[in-house]
């Protein structure tokens, strides 16, 4: 999901995006709804959470922070 879309799903749930990384952004948003706030924690693809908007940016973004 691109970031101007994220920004205004945050919006929508109340959270300020100001200049917040997209994994951070995406986790103020996940506390904002009262769900876990674990996008790009996913190690090998492991998640319980099948319905999560974010699931397949989670993993990519996790796959990215591990090779960093």
């Amino acid at each position: 999901m691109n970031l101007t879309k994220i920004r205004s799903l945050a919006k929508d749930v109340g959270v300020k995006p100001a200049k917040k990384r997209k994994a951070d952004l995406i986790r103020s948003i996940q506390r904002a709804e009262g769900s876990f706030d674990c996008f790009a924690t996913a190690i090998n693809r492991d998640c319980d959470q099948q319905d999560c908007l974010w699931r397949e940016d989670c993993f990519a973004e996790a796959i990215k922070s591990r090779a960093a």
